[in-house]
């Protein structure tokens, strides 16, 4: 069963994170605790939104979940969807719950007009790949994720000039 995540559901979340991280060799870069994910998903201002695959055999039991949030597109108008995180726990694979979720997904993006659903996978996490594969993914091998974090981000912030008049973007934590 596919469900959209409750707060409740966010201790689960969290530990899938976790779960993922370690898989991804990266554990120690999963810092989100459990009030910011509350937060991020279900304050005020929402950043993320989140599906849940749970157990059809009626224990209710977390399964995996699948974390995304909106994006725009200036070359065609339109906002799609941003897939951050999909992950079925080790016992759960190959029963058709990362599909599911996908496709849950995918349902959404056409229900909102979305015309874009992205994400990134690994180039070494081969099962990954392959099920992407079998689902006619498109992979845009011409492109490269940038990322500037830390001490580099610090670095350029210090550059910018003075604000003009008002925020360009909405204030951190507020939108």
């Amino acid at each position: 069963m596919i469900r959209a995540a409750t707060p409740n559901d966010v201790p689960e979340i969290r530990a899938m994170i976790r779960e993922l991280a370690a898989y991804e060799r990266a554990v120690e870069q999963a810092r989100a605790g459990e009030e910011q994910l509350r937060d991020a998903l279900f304050g005020e201002h929402p950043a993320a939104f989140a599906l849940i695959a749970e157990d059809d055999g009626g224990t209710g039991e977390v399964l995996g979940f699948a974390l995304w949030f909106p994006r725009f597109s200036t070359w065609t108008g339109t906002r799609g969807m941003h897939l951050e995180d999909l992950y079925v726990r080790p016992q759960a694979r190959g029963g058709g719950h990362g599909k599911a979720l996908l496709a849950a997904l995918a349902a959404l993006c056409r229900e909102k007009g979305y015309e874009r659903f992205e994400w990134w996978v690994l180039d070494w996490n081969q099962p990954a790949i392959d099920f992407y594969k079998s689902l006619g993914v498109e992979f845009l091998e011409e492109w490269k994720v940038c990322r500037l974090s830390g001490e580099p981000l610090g670095a350029l912030a210090g550059l910018a000039p003075a604000p003009a008049h008002g925020p360009a973007a909405p204030a951190a934590g507020r939108g």
